[in-house]
C-alpha cells in the first residue's frame, strides 16, 4: 500500500502506524485523582486509561470566511497571504524585506524532540510533525459592514508598509467584502458611518432592521455554502474579527439552552448578538467558528447548540501582545512564590478597534476577557492566596483611543508583588507593538489548528466506533485571552502549561512520550 503522506519525523515505535490515508495511535492516559483531607494532607491515585487516536493525514483545501475581512486584521492576513504566496518583497527604510510568517506558532515555532547522542536538545519545525494546511493555500473571502474593496480598506487601515501596499494593490483591488449583519445596539455609534455594506440595512445612510433574525441565519448559510461550491473547497472555517461587541445579557429562557436560543433568534429578541448569528449559522451547518473578540459570543445556549450537533468552536479573543506577557509574568511569579498583589495594565491605540472600544460598553467586554487571565495562576497557589491574606489580586484596566498613534499599540504594566518580611518589588513594562502583525499570526495559526483538529478522532481501547474532540476547542486557548472551555471545566491561561498541551499532543499522535526535563542523561552517574 502506498502511503500518500510521508512523516518527515519519523518515529520508530509500535505506538503509531501510518496507513494510506490515516495515522493510528495507540496511547496510555496516565493522571492523577487527587482528594485533600481536612488535616491538609493528600490523597492521591495514579490512573490510566488506554485510548486510540486516528488522524486523517488528508489536508484538505481550506477556505476562510472571516467576519471583519475589510478591517486591519482581515487587510492584514488577506495581505501576507498573498506576498507570502506570490513571494512579494518589498522595500522598508532599513532595506529590503522578504516575506514571512513571524509571529506564526505553526509557521515559525519549533517543538523539541528529544536529545542527540550528546545530550544536545533537537528542536523540529511546529509544522513538520503532522500534516497541517498551509497558509499560501487558504481561499479567503468574509463579510464586512463596510464595502470598501480590499485594497482601499488595507490604505484605511495603514498597517503594512507603504511599498507592499503599492505591490499588493493589483491582488487585492477586485475583492469586496460580502454584505454584513449590523446590529447598532451591539457595537459602538461610531461605527454607524463605516456601515454601508449591511443586508437588514436600505442603503448606506436608511434604517437598520433587527427583525427577522432567521432569515440572517439563512443568508450567513448560503453565503457560506455559496462560497464553498464557488471555490470547489473541501472545509471552510469562519472567524470573527470584526467589532467588539457588548456582552449579551443573559436571560433564562432567551439564551440559557439550544432550544430557547433558537426560539429567540426566531422571535427577533433584542438579546441575540449579530456575532451569535453568525455562531448559529456555522453550527448548524457544522462549519468550525472561532470568535476573535472577547463579547460572549458563545451563550449557554449557543455552547449547548454546538455539542448537540457535533459541530466545533472555539474562543474567546485574540491574546497578542500584553495579556499575553500578562499570562506569563504572572505564573512566573506565582510559580516562584513570589505574591503579585496587584496588576495596573494601561494601553492606547489609534485603530478601529481603538474606535469602537471607547465606548463604555464595549470597552467592558474587553475588560472581562482581559481581566480573567490571572484567575487559574491565583488558584494554583493557596500558600500566597487565601482567606487569611487575600484571595484576589487588585487588577486595574484602561484602554484609550489615541487617533495619532494608529496601529501602534502602547501598553504599560505594573506589577506589585510582596516579598518575604513584608519586603515588595515592582516590574514597570513599557511595550510598543503593532497591534495588527501581532494578530493576523494567531488567525492564521487559530484556523490551521481547528481544521487538524477537526481531522482528529478517538476511542477508548475496546470501543467500536471513533468520536470527534469535543465540540469546545479547548487545544486553542494558546492564542486566546479568555479561552472557551467545556462547561464544568476551568479555563486554563498560563501560557506555558497551555503550549505544553498543545505540544504534547502533536508528540503523542506520532508516538512520542509527553515532554520531561528530568535530564537524567547529564544529572545520574
Amino acid at each position: 500500500m502506498t502511503i500518500q503522506y510521508t512523516p518527515k519525523v519519523q518515529v520508530n515505535t509500535d505506538k503509531a502506524r501510518y496507513t494510506e490515508n490515516e495515522l493510528l495511535t495507540d496511547y496510555t492516559y496516565e493522571n492523577t485523582i487527587v482528594e485533600k483531607q481536612a488535616d491538609g494532607t493528600y490523597n492521591v491515585t495514579p490512573t490510566s486509561l488506554d485510548f486510540e487516536f486516528k488522524v486523517d493525514l488528508k489536508t484538505p483545501k481550506t477556505g476562510l470566511l472571516l467576519v471583519g475581512l475589510g478591517g486591519n486584521n482581515g487587510t492584514t492576513l488577506v495581505g501576507s497571504v498573498l506576498a507570502n504566496k506570490h513571494n512579494i518583497s518589498f522595500e522598508t527604510k532599513t532595506g529590503i524585506q522578504q516575506p514571512n510568517y513571524y509571529g506564526s506558532v505553526t509557521q515559525a515555532s519549533t517543538v523539541k524532540l528529544g536529545i542527540d547522542s550528546k545530550g544536545r536538545d533537537v528542536y523540529a519545525p511546529f509544522n513538520s510533525l503532522l500534516p497541517l494546511v498551509h497558509p499560501n493555500d487558504f481561499v479567503v473571502g468574509g463579510w464586512d459592514i463596510s464595502g470598501l474593496d480590499l485594497a482601499s480598506s488595507m490604505r484605511r487601515s495603514q498597517v503594512l508598509q507603504p511599498d507592499l501596499v503599492r505591490k499588493l494593490e493589483p491582488y487585492m483591488k477586485d475583492i469586496v467584502p460580502l454584505p454584513s449583519v449590523y446590529y447598532p445596539d451591539f457595537i459602538a455609534a461610531n461605527q454607524n458611518e463605516r456601515a454601508d455594506n449591511c443586508f437588514n440595512r436600505e442603503g448606506k445612510d436608511g434604517a437598520v432592521s433587527t427583525k427577522d433574525k432567521w432569515s440572517h441565519v439563512e443568508r450567513i448559510r448560503s453565503d457560506i455554502a455559496e462560497f464553498k461550491q464557488k471555490n470547489d473547497l473541501d472545509k471552510v472555517i469562519v472567524l470573527w474579527t470584526a467589532n467588539t461587541e457588548r456582552y449579551a445579557e443573559l436571560i433564562p429562557g432567551v439564551n440559557d439552552t439550544a432550544e430557547n436560543l433558537i426560539k429567540a433568534i426566531k422571535n427577533d429578541h433584542e438579546e441575540v448578538s449579530a456575532s451569535t448569528i453568525f455562531a448559529v449559522a456555522c453550527i448548524l451547518d457544522k462549519i468550525p467558528y472561532i470568535n476573535g473578540s472577547p463579547q460572549n459570543t458563545f451563550v449557554p445556549g449557543c455552547i449547548e447548540l454546538a455539542e448537540t450537533e457535533g459541530s466545533f468552536i472555539g474562543g474567546d479573543d485574540f491574546k497578542s501582545g500584553q495579556t499575553k506577557l500578562k499570562s506569563v509574568l504572572a505564573q512566573f511569579l506565582v510559580d516562584a512564590g513570589i505574591r503579585p498583589v496587584s496588576i495596573a495594565s494601561y494601553n492606547h491605540l489609534g485603530n478601529n478597534d481603538g474606535y469602537n472600544l471607547s465606548a463604555p460598553q464595549q470597552f467592558r467586554s474587553k475588560e472581562i476577557s482581559k481581566a480573567s487571565v490571572v484567575d487559574d495562576m491565583i488558584e494554583s497557589n493557596e500558600i500566597l492566596y487565601n482567606e487569611k491574606n487575600g484571595n484576589t489580586i487588585d487588577h486595574c484596566i484602561v484602554i484609550k483611543y489615541m487617533k495619532a498613534v494608529g496601529d501602534d499599540k502602547v501598553a504599560m504594566d505594573e506589577y506589585h508583588s510582596e516579598l518575604m518580611l513584608g519586603g515588595h518589588n515592582t516590574i514597570s513594562i513599557h511595550n510598543i507593538c503593532e497591534d495588527s502583525l501581532l494578530a493576523t499570526p494567531l488567525i492564521i495559526d487559530l484556523v490551521i489548528m481547528a481544521e487538524f483538529l477537526s481531522r482528529v478522532s478517538y476511542k477508548k481501547k475496546g470501543d467500536a466506533e471513533y468520536e470527534s474532540l469535543h465540540s469546545v476547542l479547548s487545544f486553542l486557548s494558546y492564542w486566546l485571552k479568555a479561552p472557551l472551555t467545556r462547561p464544568g471545566y476551568q479555563a486554563i491561561n498560563g501560557l506555558n502549561k497551555q503550549r505544553a498541551g498543545l505540544d504534547n499532543f502533536l508528540r503523542m499522535l506520532i508516538g512520542l512520550p509527553t515532554q520531561n526535563e528530568l535530564r537524567f542523561e547529564e544529572r545520574l552517574q
